[in-house]
């Protein structure tokens, strides 16, 4: 009854996930790599004791991204289709940093 009740109260975000097409949805609830890149960067800021600048915190996490991506191997079915959906469904914030 948990579980029902779980989805019932969160409705609206299910919902929202459920809108996107199933080899979105794929990729979406698969989260080991993203908790994965998160613990990465919890020791690259955990070294690192004192930034003096956000800046210089996101420099260091910059270069620690690169250095994690290069071990990176997974290819994911599809994945043109979904980089071109997501660049159609939120390009303004996609485009935000280029």
């Amino acid at each position: 009854m948990d579980a029902i009740k779980s989805w019932e109260d969160n409705w609206d975000n299910l919902a929202t996930f459920f809108a996107f097409p199933e080899y979105i949805r794929k990729i979406m609830h698969i989260t080991n790599a993203i908790e994965s890149l998160n613990s990465q960067f919890r020791k690259v800021a955990k070294t690192k004791l004192i930034f003096p600048t956000d800046e210089s915190l996101m420099k260091m996490l910059y270069l620690a991204t690169q250095k994690i991506s290069k071990k990176w191997t997974r290819i994911y079915a599809n994945w043109d289709l979904v980089i071109n959906q997501l660049n159609i469904l939120f390009s303004n914030v996609l485009n935000k940093g280029a």
